[in-house]
């Protein structure tokens, strides 16, 4: 009796080491799995981790950030650490303000524009109101398909995802023009899209789903034939073929993709949203980013920067943070079983001996 009471007391031993192990493991596991689907609340949880491990990593970014000329992304880490309360050297919030100040200057913003009107490429907010300005004029669409739309009558690789989104491109700037500036979100997601696609800042995931999305958008037999008829003498002739080749009701996917990128833009900057587009694997992760970048602004950028992919969705794995709960919870009904055993053998070893001394006593008792 005393080695079964013993063992159950050492197995209630062991269990209860073995909790108080897992527990806070458990518990930041079973945390994760509840907010899986809130990109906010799980980039929270996984930054708290982080930053009560290495406290000094804001810091570090910001200045790293500004190495290399990032001022975009030394002013999200700035609005990172004035958020979760985290204190950032005086001499350092003063150089990012005036590298803010130097960029938001009113030559800056002028270059910019006009770069991204006359190149096509946006890598901020004013470039990208110079690409959006020229796509408005449907030249830049038209350029693309024009020149893809040539290499596939001729047999040469053509890069079908430009073409599809070039053609989503003329839909999207029809709708913006009909809608008097109501489609302007997708239009200027669409071109960040776009130019992401042309720097090798897209995806691999992202890139192939598009790119699925965008061949079932074009007649390939019809523009064709609009390219070998083109004419610079019939514009008119020329934009109808174009058109006409175009199937309008296959571009919902990529509209939708279109308007989570502009969302992006609207509240984490143009370059929140191209490091979005580099990192995202599938319409879901845009979709998510949009939520998160909703909800936490200007720091978005810094977020993605610090925890990548894992800013929009588990990356860890719910079986592994499951197992951590599952294990918990079994070294918890270890604990509890030991004591209930311990309780059972305990009593069991009282009532026995209680029954001998009565026993011995009526024994001693003379007849």
């Amino acid at each position: 009796m005393r080695w079964r009471i013993g063992s159950a007391m050492t197995g209630a031993a062991i269990c209860a080491t073995a909790f108080a192990l897992l527990w806070p493991h458990a518990k930041d596991a079973g945390a994760v799995l509840m907010v899986q689907d809130d990109p906010a609340r799980l980039s929270d949880l996984q930054l708290d981790s982080i930053l009560r491990n290495d406290p000094a990593l804001v810091e570090q970014n910001i200045k790293a950030a500004l190495a290399a000329q990032d001022t975009n992304l030394a002013n999200s880490f700035v609005d990172l650490a004035a958020a979760r309360g985290i204190p950032i050297p005086g001499e350092l919030s003063q150089r990012v303000a005036e590298a803010v100040r130097e960029e938001n200057s009113t030559g800056h913003m002028a270059g910019r524009f006009l770069a991204g009107l006359v190149t096509g490429n946006a890598d901020d907010g004013a470039s990208l109101s110079g690409t959006v300005a020229g796509d408005l004029c449907v030249f830049g669409d038209v350029r693309d398909i024009m020149r893809e739309g040539k290499h596939l009558a001729m047999g040469e690789d053509t890069d079908r995802l430009l073409l599809g989104l070039a053609a989503t491109g003329l839909v999207v700037t029809a709708a913006t023009f009909v809608s008097v500036g109501g489609a302007a979100p997708a239009r200027a997601g669409l071109t960040l899209v776009k130019d992401a696609r042309k720097v090798g800042r897209l995806g691999e995931g992202l890139s192939r789903w598009a790119g699925r999305s965008a061949r079932e958008m074009v007649d390939t037999r019809k523009l064709q034939d609009a390219v070998a008829t083109a004419a610079l003498a019939r514009p008119r002739q020329t934009a109808g073929a174009i058109k006409a080749a175009i199937r309008a009701e296959k571009a919902g996917g990529l509209v939708r993709l279109a308007k989570d990128v502009g969302r992006i833009g609207e509240k984490a900057g143009t370059r929140g949203a191209l490091d979005t587009l580099r990192i995202a694997q599938g319409p879901k992760d845009v979709a998510r980013a949009a939520r998160l970048a909703g909800a936490k602004g200007g720091q978005t950028r810094a977020i993605i920067k610090i925890l990548g992919r894992g800013a929009l969705l588990l990356t860890t794995g719910a079986f592994n943070l499951a197992m951590w709960v599952l294990s918990a919870v079994f070294a918890l009904f270890g604990f509890l079983s030991s004591i209930k055993a311990t309780t059972e053998r305990l009593t069991l070893s009282w009532l026995q001996r209680s029954k001998a001394r009565r026993l011995r006593r009526q024994s001693a008792v003379p007849s």
